[in-house]
Protein backbone atom coordinates (compact mmCIF):
# COMPACT_ATOMS: atom_id res chain seq x y z
CA UNK A 1 0.00 0.00 0.00
CA UNK A 2 2.65 2.58 0.70
CA UNK A 3 3.59 4.37 -2.42
CA UNK A 4 7.22 3.46 -3.30
CA UNK A 5 10.15 4.99 -1.85
CA UNK A 6 8.32 8.48 -1.20
CA UNK A 7 6.41 7.25 2.01
CA UNK A 8 8.62 7.01 4.72
CA UNK A 9 6.48 7.45 7.53
CA UNK A 10 6.00 4.04 9.27
CA UNK A 11 3.28 4.78 11.84
CA UNK A 12 0.80 7.96 13.01
CA UNK A 13 0.02 8.53 16.35
CA UNK A 14 -3.67 9.05 17.22
CA UNK A 15 -4.14 12.12 19.25
CA UNK A 16 -7.62 10.42 20.29
CA UNK A 17 -10.02 12.13 22.47
CA UNK A 18 -7.89 15.11 24.00
CA UNK A 19 -9.09 15.33 27.30
CA UNK A 20 -8.19 15.43 30.96
CA UNK A 21 -6.74 11.85 32.54
CA UNK A 22 -9.80 11.67 34.68
CA UNK A 23 -12.31 12.13 31.81
CA UNK A 24 -10.31 9.29 30.25
CA UNK A 25 -11.24 6.36 32.60
CA UNK A 26 -15.06 7.99 32.65
CA UNK A 27 -15.45 8.07 28.65
CA UNK A 28 -13.36 4.39 28.68
CA UNK A 29 -15.98 2.92 30.85
CA UNK A 30 -18.88 4.34 29.12
CA UNK A 31 -17.51 3.69 25.86
CA UNK A 32 -16.64 -0.13 27.03
CA UNK A 33 -20.45 -0.61 28.18
CA UNK A 34 -21.65 0.63 24.95
CA UNK A 35 -19.61 -1.41 22.90
CA UNK A 36 -20.81 -4.41 24.98
CA UNK A 37 -23.75 -3.88 24.31
CA UNK A 38 -23.52 -3.09 20.86
CA UNK A 39 -22.19 -6.40 20.25
CA UNK A 40 -24.72 -8.19 22.67
CA UNK A 41 -27.93 -6.15 20.79
CA UNK A 42 -26.55 -6.85 17.27
CA UNK A 43 -25.80 -10.82 17.62
CA UNK A 44 -29.26 -11.37 19.27
CA UNK A 45 -30.87 -10.00 16.38
CA UNK A 46 -28.84 -12.15 14.25
CA UNK A 47 -29.35 -15.01 16.37
CA UNK A 48 -33.20 -13.81 16.38
CA UNK A 49 -33.24 -13.72 12.76
CA UNK A 50 -31.35 -17.04 12.14
CA UNK A 51 -33.26 -19.43 14.76
CA UNK A 52 -37.05 -17.66 14.45
CA UNK A 53 -39.14 -19.10 11.54
CA UNK A 54 -40.85 -16.71 11.78
CA UNK A 55 -38.27 -14.17 10.72
CA UNK A 56 -37.18 -15.79 7.60
CA UNK A 57 -38.67 -12.74 5.47
CA UNK A 58 -36.93 -10.12 3.54
CA UNK A 59 -37.45 -7.46 5.94
CA UNK A 60 -35.57 -9.09 8.81
CA UNK A 61 -33.03 -11.13 6.23
CA UNK A 62 -32.33 -7.45 5.88
CA UNK A 63 -31.86 -6.34 9.28
CA UNK A 64 -30.19 -9.36 10.38
CA UNK A 65 -27.57 -8.44 7.63
CA UNK A 66 -27.57 -4.72 8.67
CA UNK A 67 -26.29 -5.62 12.42
CA UNK A 68 -23.77 -7.61 10.92
CA UNK A 69 -22.45 -4.74 9.39
CA UNK A 70 -22.67 -2.58 12.34
CA UNK A 71 -20.70 -5.33 14.33
CA UNK A 72 -17.68 -4.85 11.51
CA UNK A 73 -18.72 -1.09 11.63
CA UNK A 74 -18.07 -0.40 15.28
CA UNK A 75 -15.57 -2.60 16.20
CA UNK A 76 -12.92 -1.38 12.86
CA UNK A 77 -12.75 1.90 15.59
CA UNK A 78 -14.18 1.64 18.75
CA UNK A 79 -11.27 -1.11 20.78
CA UNK A 80 -8.59 1.10 18.90
CA UNK A 81 -10.12 4.49 20.40
CA UNK A 82 -10.40 2.43 24.00
CA UNK A 83 -6.83 1.15 23.93
CA UNK A 84 -5.98 5.27 23.19
CA UNK A 85 -7.61 6.10 26.06
CA UNK A 86 -5.75 4.14 28.49
CA UNK A 87 -2.53 4.36 27.20
CA UNK A 88 -0.09 7.75 26.70
CA UNK A 89 0.74 7.15 23.25
CA UNK A 90 -1.56 5.69 21.27
CA UNK A 91 0.49 4.97 18.32
CA UNK A 92 -1.03 2.75 14.52
CA UNK A 93 1.14 1.36 12.32
CA UNK A 94 1.19 2.74 8.55
CA UNK A 95 -0.72 -0.66 7.47
CA UNK A 96 -2.98 -1.16 10.47
CA UNK A 97 -3.58 2.69 10.08
CA UNK A 98 -5.34 2.05 6.29
CA UNK A 99 -6.46 -1.42 7.31
CA UNK A 100 -8.96 0.25 9.81
CA UNK A 101 -9.49 3.23 7.12
CA UNK A 102 -10.82 0.23 4.63
CA UNK A 103 -13.11 -1.47 7.20
CA UNK A 104 -14.61 1.46 8.20
CA UNK A 105 -15.11 2.82 4.85
CA UNK A 106 -16.26 -0.61 3.27
CA UNK A 107 -18.97 -1.10 6.21
CA UNK A 108 -19.92 2.06 5.86
CA UNK A 109 -20.81 1.86 2.27
CA UNK A 110 -22.30 -1.56 2.49
CA UNK A 111 -24.67 0.17 5.36
CA UNK A 112 -25.40 2.73 2.53
CA UNK A 113 -26.74 0.37 0.17
CA UNK A 114 -28.32 -1.47 2.90
CA UNK A 115 -30.51 0.96 4.34
CA UNK A 116 -31.37 1.88 0.28
CA UNK A 117 -32.46 -1.59 -0.38
CA UNK A 118 -34.54 -2.01 2.90
CA UNK A 119 -36.02 1.35 1.96
CA UNK A 120 -37.03 -0.39 -1.50
CA UNK A 121 -38.18 -3.49 0.23
CA UNK A 122 -40.61 -1.03 2.38
CA UNK A 123 -41.81 0.41 -0.80
CA UNK A 124 -42.79 -2.83 -2.19
CA UNK A 125 -44.13 -3.90 0.91
CA UNK A 126 -46.70 -0.98 1.18
CA UNK A 127 -47.04 0.28 -2.36
CA UNK A 128 -47.04 -3.21 -4.20
CA UNK A 129 -47.93 -5.03 -1.33
CA UNK A 130 -50.23 -7.90 -3.53
CA UNK A 131 -47.13 -8.73 -5.59
CA UNK A 132 -44.58 -8.09 -3.05
CA UNK A 133 -43.67 -11.64 -2.00
CA UNK A 134 -43.21 -12.06 -5.78
CA UNK A 135 -40.95 -8.73 -6.27
CA UNK A 136 -39.03 -9.27 -2.82
CA UNK A 137 -38.42 -13.28 -2.69
CA UNK A 138 -36.26 -14.55 0.18
CA UNK A 139 -34.12 -15.43 -3.47
CA UNK A 140 -33.77 -12.24 -4.76
CA UNK A 141 -33.40 -10.76 -0.97
CA UNK A 142 -29.99 -12.65 -0.54
CA UNK A 143 -29.28 -11.16 -3.91
CA UNK A 144 -29.23 -7.79 -2.57
CA UNK A 145 -27.61 -8.38 0.43
CA UNK A 146 -24.80 -10.09 -1.32
CA UNK A 147 -24.82 -7.30 -3.61
CA UNK A 148 -24.60 -4.95 -0.47
CA UNK A 149 -21.93 -6.43 0.96
CA UNK A 150 -19.46 -7.01 -2.40
CA UNK A 151 -20.35 -3.43 -3.43
CA UNK A 152 -20.06 -1.70 -0.46
CA UNK A 153 -16.21 -3.98 -0.11
CA UNK A 154 -14.92 -3.18 -3.64
CA UNK A 155 -16.06 0.91 -3.81
CA UNK A 156 -14.13 1.34 -0.44
CA UNK A 157 -10.96 0.17 -2.35
CA UNK A 158 -10.49 3.78 -4.40
CA UNK A 159 -10.08 6.08 -1.59
CA UNK A 160 -7.91 3.94 0.57
CA UNK A 161 -5.56 2.86 -2.43
CA UNK A 162 -5.46 6.91 -3.19
CA UNK A 163 -4.76 8.24 0.08
CA UNK A 164 -2.40 5.53 1.35
CA UNK A 165 -0.05 6.58 -2.27
CA UNK A 166 -0.14 9.76 -1.68
CA UNK A 167 3.62 10.78 0.04
CA UNK A 168 3.68 10.96 4.27
CA UNK A 169 7.26 12.57 5.01
CA UNK A 170 6.28 14.62 8.08
CA UNK A 171 4.17 14.81 10.74
CA UNK A 172 2.79 11.81 11.66
CA UNK A 173 0.10 12.94 14.39
CA UNK A 174 -3.21 12.27 13.18
CA UNK A 175 -5.94 14.73 15.07
CA UNK A 176 -8.83 11.69 15.71
CA UNK A 177 -9.31 8.88 17.30
CA UNK A 178 -9.43 6.86 14.00
CA UNK A 179 -7.60 6.84 10.35
CA UNK A 180 -10.15 9.05 8.43
CA UNK A 181 -9.51 10.79 4.75
CA UNK A 182 -9.40 14.38 6.13
CA UNK A 183 -6.66 14.25 8.53
CA UNK A 184 -4.92 12.17 6.92
CA UNK A 185 -4.80 14.27 3.82
CA UNK A 186 -3.81 17.07 5.84
CA UNK A 187 -0.59 14.99 6.89
CA UNK A 188 0.65 14.41 3.44
CA UNK A 189 3.69 15.97 1.97
CA UNK A 190 1.91 16.83 -1.33
CA UNK A 191 -1.65 18.87 -0.54
CA UNK A 192 -2.82 17.84 -4.24
CA UNK A 193 -6.62 19.93 -4.85
CA UNK A 194 -7.77 17.76 -7.60
CA UNK A 195 -7.05 14.24 -5.07
CA UNK A 196 -9.24 15.68 -2.71
CA UNK A 197 -11.79 16.89 -5.04
CA UNK A 198 -12.09 13.78 -6.72
CA UNK A 199 -12.28 11.72 -3.40
CA UNK A 200 -15.41 14.13 -2.17
CA UNK A 201 -17.01 13.50 -5.29
CA UNK A 202 -16.09 9.80 -5.49
CA UNK A 203 -18.03 9.49 -2.00
CA UNK A 204 -20.38 12.01 -2.75
CA UNK A 205 -21.77 10.11 -5.37
CA UNK A 206 -22.16 6.77 -3.34
CA UNK A 207 -23.78 9.01 -0.56
CA UNK A 208 -26.10 11.08 -3.11
CA UNK A 209 -27.16 8.09 -5.25
CA UNK A 210 -27.94 5.78 -2.62
CA UNK A 211 -29.77 8.40 -0.75
CA UNK A 212 -31.58 9.89 -3.21
CA UNK A 213 -33.16 6.27 -3.82
CA UNK A 214 -33.94 5.92 -0.55
CA UNK A 215 -35.67 9.27 -0.76
CA UNK A 216 -37.76 8.09 -3.87
CA UNK A 217 -38.21 4.98 -2.27
CA UNK A 218 -40.29 7.51 0.99
CA UNK A 219 -42.16 9.49 -1.61
CA UNK A 220 -44.17 6.94 -3.35
CA UNK A 221 -44.93 5.53 0.61
CA UNK A 222 -45.68 8.33 1.78
CA UNK A 223 -48.23 8.89 -1.01
CA UNK A 224 -49.14 5.39 -0.89
CA UNK A 225 -50.12 5.86 3.14
CA UNK A 226 -52.17 9.26 2.34
CA UNK A 227 -54.07 7.22 -0.11
CA UNK A 228 -55.36 5.21 2.74
CA UNK A 229 -58.75 6.58 3.94
CA UNK A 230 -58.57 5.14 7.87
CA UNK A 231 -56.46 6.62 10.22
CA UNK A 232 -55.67 3.45 12.01
CA UNK A 233 -54.49 1.79 7.74
CA UNK A 234 -52.29 4.55 7.77
CA UNK A 235 -51.00 4.41 11.20
CA UNK A 236 -50.36 1.15 10.95
CA UNK A 237 -48.86 1.40 7.64
CA UNK A 238 -46.59 3.92 8.48
CA UNK A 239 -45.02 2.05 11.26
CA UNK A 240 -44.10 -0.49 9.32
CA UNK A 241 -41.65 2.06 7.58
CA UNK A 242 -40.95 4.40 10.69
CA UNK A 243 -37.90 2.47 11.80
CA UNK A 244 -35.93 2.91 8.87
CA UNK A 245 -36.76 6.35 8.25
CA UNK A 246 -35.37 7.39 11.57
CA UNK A 247 -32.38 4.84 11.11
CA UNK A 248 -31.84 6.37 7.55
CA UNK A 249 -31.71 9.96 9.13
CA UNK A 250 -29.47 9.09 11.72
CA UNK A 251 -26.81 7.67 9.34
CA UNK A 252 -27.11 10.18 6.07
CA UNK A 253 -27.14 13.32 8.31
CA UNK A 254 -23.87 12.44 10.23
CA UNK A 255 -22.28 10.90 6.60
CA UNK A 256 -23.14 13.94 4.88
CA UNK A 257 -22.04 16.75 7.28
CA UNK A 258 -18.47 14.80 7.64
CA UNK A 259 -17.32 13.77 4.52
CA UNK A 260 -19.86 15.74 2.08
CA UNK A 261 -18.72 19.54 2.14
CA UNK A 262 -16.48 22.15 1.10
CA UNK A 263 -12.85 21.71 1.55
CA UNK A 264 -11.27 24.05 4.39
CA UNK A 265 -10.35 24.41 8.16
CA UNK A 266 -13.14 22.39 10.35
CA UNK A 267 -13.20 22.15 13.73
CA UNK A 268 -11.84 18.83 14.34
CA UNK A 269 -13.16 19.00 18.09
CA UNK A 270 -16.60 18.90 16.61
CA UNK A 271 -16.09 16.75 14.20
CA UNK A 272 -14.87 13.69 16.81
CA UNK A 273 -18.35 14.11 18.69
CA UNK A 274 -19.81 13.90 15.14
CA UNK A 275 -17.58 10.87 14.38
CA UNK A 276 -18.32 9.33 18.37
CA UNK A 277 -22.14 9.46 17.54
CA UNK A 278 -22.14 7.69 14.38
CA UNK A 279 -19.46 5.35 15.24
CA UNK A 280 -20.32 4.43 18.98
CA UNK A 281 -23.54 5.56 19.11
CA UNK A 282 -25.52 4.80 15.66
CA UNK A 283 -24.69 1.26 16.23
CA UNK A 284 -26.18 0.84 19.95
CA UNK A 285 -29.10 2.80 18.33
CA UNK A 286 -30.16 0.37 15.31
CA UNK A 287 -30.72 -2.66 17.31
CA UNK A 288 -33.10 -0.48 19.97
CA UNK A 289 -34.87 0.94 17.47
CA UNK A 290 -35.88 -1.45 14.96
CA UNK A 291 -36.91 -4.03 17.88
CA UNK A 292 -38.63 -1.76 20.13
CA UNK A 293 -41.05 -1.04 17.38
CA UNK A 294 -42.15 -4.41 15.75
CA UNK A 295 -44.24 -6.93 17.41
CA UNK A 296 -42.92 -9.84 15.31
CA UNK A 297 -39.19 -9.07 16.46
CA UNK A 298 -40.40 -9.02 20.21
CA UNK A 299 -42.74 -11.71 19.67
CA UNK A 300 -39.67 -13.69 18.37
CA UNK A 301 -37.84 -12.91 21.71
CA UNK A 302 -40.73 -14.40 24.37
CA UNK A 303 -40.37 -16.99 22.14
CA UNK A 304 -37.15 -17.74 23.17
CA UNK A 305 -37.48 -16.24 26.69
CA UNK A 306 -39.90 -19.05 27.40
CA UNK A 307 -37.28 -21.78 27.00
Amino acid sequence: MQGGNQTFVKEFILHGLTITESLQTVLFTMFLVIYTLTLVGNLTIIMLVWSSTSLHKPMYIFLGSLSFDEIWYTTSTVPKMLYGLLSRINSISFKGCFLQFYFFFSSGATECLLLTVMGYDRYLAICHPLRYNILMSNNKCCFFVASCWIGGYLWALFPVILISNLPFCGPNKINHFLCDPGPLLELSCVRDYSTEVGLTVYIALLVYITFSFTFISYAFIIQTILRIPSASGRRKAFSTCASHLIVVSIFFGCVMYMYIRPSGNHPFDIDKVIAVFYTVVTPLLNPGIYTLRNKEVLEAVKKVMRF
